[in-house]
């Protein structure tokens, strides 16, 4: 393995596959087992997802929504696509564990 680490970026609307919105879980099946097969190889593997797949906060303001909430929501949109990603991994015997600055309580 040339890499030893390595930080991959996954757009939100890469992981709504052909529908253009949304999860599609045969994308996040993909790609949870791509990911894995580069742990395999004793690579560590960190990855940052993007939300536009659910909502974009930019977007969200020429809607009418104010700039910090529309925002926030886009952040919320990328942790939800990152609990889903390593549900993904987790599903196909992966390790994974999302890491986020919003507070997630249990």
């Amino acid at each position: 393995m040339k890499y030893k680490r390595i930080l991959l970026k996954l757009s939100g609307e890469s992981l709504a596959g052909s529908a253009g919105y949304g999860i599609d879980e045969t994308v996040l099946d993909v790609y949870s087992k791509q990911i894995i097969e580069i742990a395999e190889k004793k690579c560590e593997v960190a990855i940052v997802t993007g939300g536009g797949n659910i909502f974009r906060g930019l977007s969200g303001t020429e809607s009418g929504f104010d700039r910090v909430k529309g925002d926030q929501m886009g952040m919320l949109a990328t942790v939800i696509n990152s609990l889903a990603l390593e549900s993904a991994i987790q599903k196909n015997g992966g390790r994974a564990q999302v890491y986020t600055s919003i507070r997630m309580e249990p």
